[in-house]
């Protein structure tokens, strides 16, 4: 039995559990029971369906990330901040990749999530279209590096040193001169986290995007 009762809330959180572990091919009624350590028959009380299930955990998920702050004095810091939020939150649920942008009834912290990005955006300046265009961009690089990490071979600097070690070890130097030059002078340099690439490929597209606005506003006052 439950250690306390059952609600929707104990609900979702069971099937994010079920997730985490299985992916989101995972997460059944039966399943969510199991891990409630109930019927399946007794969920039917807080949730309908399982496409409720599905709707109710993206919405969780979207509300572990940061929001933006309002009347921030740098649109670059409070965007950054949530990229970096999203990332890792959406490490820690990679499987929620394939559902966020699928689900048909967004909940409420789904909504104020996207309310809050665009608010950004907009109150910097922003065109409408380019408010659109750089939440795509920037939430499409977060999606790609989450995706990317998710199935690189290697998790910690250790792990690197290890993989491009035994790629370089095999290697035709002579016919992969680049190649090689690239895990030997870059990727096994002591210090090294291929983790810090996130930040550095974010900076570029927010410096892009401020280029932008920054002349599209010469424009309108010119």
């Amino acid at each position: 039995m439950p250690s306390q009762p059952l609600s929707r809330v104990l609900v979702l959180e069971a099937a994010i559990r079920v997730a985490d572990r299985g992916g989101a091919e995972a997460i059944t009624m039966r399943r969510v029971a199991q891990e409630l350590g109930v019927e399946a028959m007794s969920l039917y009380h807080h949730v309908p369906n399982k496409d409720a299930i599905l709707d109710g955990v993206v919405d969780m998920v979207f509300a572990a990330i940061e929001l933006p702050g309002a009347g921030c004095d740098d649109w670059r810091d409070a965007i950054r901040t949530r990229a970096v939020s999203a990332r890792a939150v959406l490490s820690q649920h990679s499987w929620a990749l394939g559902l966020m942008d699928s689900r048909r009834d967004p909940g409420p912290a789904t909504l104020r999530h996207h309310d809050a990005v665009l608010g950004v955006l907009r109150e910097a300046g922003f065109t409408l279209p380019m408010a659109a265009h750089a939440v795509s961009l920037i939430d499409s690089y977060v999606s790609g590096f989450v995706l990317q990490e998710a199935n690189l071979p290697m998790a910690t600097p250790d792990d690197v040193e290890d993989v491009a070690g035994d790629i370089l070890r095999q290697l035709p130097e002579k016919e992969l001169p680049y190649l090689a030059e690239m895990i030997r002078d870059h990727a096994l340099r002591p210090g090294y986290d291929h983790t810090s690439e996130f930040g550095y490929g974010l900076d570029l597209i927010l410096d892009a995007l401020e280029a932008r606005r920054s002349a599209q506003r010469a424009g309108e006052s010119g």
